[in-house]
């Protein structure tokens, strides 16, 4: 990192950490767009001291001002914010703590508790666990399906998003009565308001993309105690998340591919798409410069909305493009039996499909089929969680990666 770059972030934390947030966004934009840091004249917002966002603010941050939506993303407008968003009364600019993974920024949002969907109640078992490893501890939640008996089935690892609890996840995206309907154990390891204020899992921090280190240690750990006292089928282990969460699973699939079998990663970021506060603002407007390469790859499948305005759709193909390299790829568009049209792109290789990335036309950042009333969710668009058990049921680690 060049000492600008370093600069601005300091001083951007220290402004947020003050409550100054105007001043905070116009840095980091300035430093964005290769602008001197003290160069305050052309910054968005700049001698603005009314209430509410900047017109000249991202739409990533717009959409983040106070309550998150509840249910899916207005019609009317791709454009526009999700229905049910609301301005935080004691904010004057978007709050940068509600950016996937941005840790040590200013607190006093309002409630931003989740609404957890009412449905049935489910005949499986909700156990909550918690690991403890020497990059310290996380809690977990594991949902055990009624028809498991001890039998090796496969286990998918889920990363909730921003915000988000175990409970608000599992509502959310339904997985928990997937698991029902094909047998097969789900674990939620949760973010901790300890290691960040907006429970948003710390993807873009160098520290928490290793593996041994950090977060991957943690939710490692959490996987290998959850195989450990429910015998799944190792060879059927698999990780998926939404935003910060899919990040974080994107992380996941890159330093552990002799854990996981395969990879889902729902409106997030590739492996390295940052490594600072700034480049994670800048690889979420516009995608990464550059992705590392993997030396050993899983296979993976994407969802995201092209009306997306936090994390930009263009990550979706670089995630496909980090994880299938010199594939064959192939388009269809169809129409989903939920309302959305959706295009689904196949990467084959050797005669095997290592990716797909679903392009869900219309929709914003909101998981896909999710449950009505759930947190980020759009239940119009196509079943992302059917469709990852689809794609995970196709590969095990015995049937050999990339």
């Amino acid at each position: 990192m060049d000492h600008q770059r370093m600069a601005a972030m300091a001083e951007a934390t220290r402004l947020t950490r003050e409550g100054r947030l105007t001043e905070a966004t116009a840095l980091i934009q300035r430093t964005l767009h290769g602008r001197p840091v003290d160069d305050r004249s052309r910054g968005p917002g700049a001698g603005s001291a009314g209430p509410g966002p900047s017109a000249r603010t991202p739409a990533a941050l717009r959409w983040l001002v106070g309550r998150r939506p509840t249910s899916r993303p207005s019609k009317a407008s791709v454009a526009a914010p999700p229905a049910g968003l609301t301005k935080a009364p004691r904010l004057t600019m978007p709050d940068l703590r509600n950016l996937p993974g941005l840790t040590g920024l200013a607190s006093g949002l309002p409630d931003l508790a989740p609404t957890v969907p009412t449905g049935p109640i489910l005949p499986g078992e909700t156990l909550s666990r918690t690991y403890r490893g020497p990059a310290g501890e996380r809690p977990y939640t594991l949902y055990v399906p009624s028809g498991w008996t001890g039998q090796p089935v496969p286990l998918i690892v889920m990363l909730h998003g921003g915000t988000q609890t175990p409970a608000d996840f599992a509502a959310a995206t339904l997985m928990n009565e997937r698991a029902e309907e094909h047998t097969f154990l789900v674990v939620y390891p949760e973010q901790v308001t300890s290691a960040n204020p907006g429970r948003y899992w710390n993807w873009f921090q160098p520290g928490d993309q290793r593996r041994g280190a950090g977060e991957p240690s943690l939710i490692a750990g959490i996987t290998g105690q959850v195989l450990a006292e429910h015998p799944a089928d190792p060879d059927r282990v698999y990780v998926a998340g939404f935003s910060a969460g899919a990040a974080m699973a994107a992380v996941m699939a890159a330093t552990h591919p002799d854990v996981f079998a395969a990879a889902g990663v729902h409106s997030g970021l590739g492996y390295g798409a940052a490594r600072d506060l700034v480049s994670a603002f800048a690889a979420m407007r516009q995608g990464p410069l550059a992705l590392p390469p993997l030396t050993r790859t899983v296979p993976v499948i994407t969802f995201h909305g092209d009306a997306d305005t936090v994390v930009s759709p263009v990550n979706a193909a670089r995630v496909v493009e980090q994880f299938a390299p010199a594939g064959t790829a192939t388009t269809v568009r169809e129409h989903g039996a939920a309302g959305r049209s959706y295009s689904r792109t196949q990467v084959q290789r050797a005669g095997r499909t290592v990716a797909e990335q679903w392009t869900v036309h219309g929709s914003g950042h909101a998981w896909s089929g999710g449950a009505t009333g759930g947190s980020y969710t759009d239940p119009d668009g196509p079943d992302a969680s059917a469709e990852m058990v689809r794609f995970f049921a196709g590969h095990s680690r015995t049937a050999g990666q990339g």
